[in-house]
């Protein structure tokens, strides 16, 4: 039986991020800070190295100044490690002078960079999700059933139909048919493929092993730009593609509300994700910070990440980043701080608010990105869910209100719906 040894991880870095603006105005998808200290990329490179595979590609497009340099300063191995993390990022050739067209299109264009790795399987990962998965079982499970592709699914709910690309699971494993988010109460029931009541349905999570010859034979045969729309329900009917279940902690962090929400349930005491696992840690850069200095404050439900200083402040179901400064007098409530990526020792001069939460702010239900300066005496709550609008120094995404990165806030502001 092959190994995970013989298996390339290509993890698609995305496309312009719309979905996640304005958190991606300034920086790939798989860039975006999550968990106070981490970004969505550890995520998946993480899951690789866990599951011993060591050869892995992320192909990046857009806005991805930050995400190579996090990619070169955290992931190195040792020069006696035949392993890599590489970077393939879109380019013109003498075959091709296009940009990336969707993730399909993206892989075929480094397929002479896939084959060159000499890999006998390709695993085709997604760069913002949040799970941890052991690749190498499901690279077993695809083996023993003797697939040529295998296909990571999540049992769901039939209300989750709507929302994602549901397949339906004949005998030996195999998928039989596809059908991408089902409105329609009768085919949904037509692709039960589970005895539970409750998740009868099995959702494709984005994630396919492919063995690398089929992967380059449907490339060249289709010239179509999607795996989840195009590749995968054609390759049902030519292929052998199996389905593995994941029934583990799986999100897509898709969107600024399911980014909020997942952000925020980290801050419960029993969480329904935990970074840290003895086996298989999420790994990302280190940095020598020092512990968070917190003076008087009351806090509850609070994820605190390293080199904080906190004043004589409320704070309650928040995440706090690194670096982050919160002054006296200041209420955080449900709300995401993303922290800062320096400290400054004076105010610097271009700016009249210092970086983080100015004196006596009321922050509830926001998204505070990296280097944003809220003024003293700052008001922001949220707005009701649905609620879009574009401003000149803020953003409002599903009710969410969303500070960008490096903006400034003058003191007295007030973003309300009231």
């Amino acid at each position: 039986m092959p190994s995970t040894k013989d298996i390339l991880a290509v993890i698609m870095g995305g496309g312009q991020g719309t979905r996640l603006f304005p958190l991606t105005k300034v920086r790939a998808k798989p860039a975006v800070p999550i968990a106070g200290k981490y970004r969505l990329i550890d995520i998946p490179i993480s899951n690789c190295i866990n599951s011993n595979i060591d050869r892995i590609a992320l192909l990046t497009q857009f806005n991805s100044v930050s995400l190579h340099r996090h990619i070169t300063r955290t992931y190195h191995f040792d020069p006696f490690h035949r392993g890599w993390v590489q970077i393939w990022a879109a380019e013109q050739t003498n075959l091709n002078d296009t940009w990336y067209q969707g993730t399909a299109d993206a892989v075929r264009q480094q397929m002479f960079e896939i084959h060159s790795s000499g890999a006998e399987y390709t695993l085709i990962l997604a760069g913002d999700h949040l799970y941890r998965m052991d690749y190498g079982e499901m690279a077993r499970h695809m083996w023993e059933n003797d697939g040529d592709i295998s296909i990571a699914l999540q049992p769901v709910a039939m209300i989750d139909a709507p929302r994602l690309g549901i397949l339906k699971r004949g005998e030996n494993q195999l998928i039989t048919d596809f059908v991408e988010k089902p409105k329609d109460p009768a085919v949904q029931q037509s692709f039960v493929s589970r005895d539970d009541p409750d998740r009868p349905l099995l959702g494709s999570m984005g994630i396919y092993l492919f063995k690398t010859s089929v992967l380059d034979e449907l490339l060249k045969e289709l010239k179509v730009d999607d795996f989840g729309k195009e590749v995968i329900p054609h390759a049902i009917h030519t292929h052998k593609v199996v389905g593995y279940d994941f029934e583990g902690y799986w999100e897509d962090i898709g969107t600024i509300r399911s980014f909020y929400n997942a952000n925020l349930d980290l801050t419960k005491p029993s969480p329904p994700f935990i970074f840290y696992d003895i086996d298989r840690p999420i790994y990302t850069h280190a940095r020598f910070l020092p512990g968070s200095i917190v003076g008087g404050a009351k806090m509850k439900d609070v994820s605190l990440s390293d080199g904080c200083t906190i004043g004589n402040a409320e704070i309650s179901h928040s995440v706090i980043g690194l670096r982050s400064q919160i002054q006296d007098g200041a209420v955080v409530k449900n709300t995401i701080i993303m922290g800062a990526d320096y400290y400054e020792e004076n105010c610097d001069p271009r700016f009249s608010v210092p970086i983080g939460i100015g004196k006596n702010s009321y922050i509830d239900g926001a998204i505070i990105d990296k280097n944003a300066r809220i003024g003293a005496d700052v008001i922001i709550k949220p707005f009701p869910p649905g609620t879009e609008k574009d401003a000149k120094f803020w953003f409002i995404r599903d009710g969410i209100v969303v500070i960008p990165k490096s903006m400034v806030i003058p003191g007295g502001t007030v973003i309300s719906p009231d």
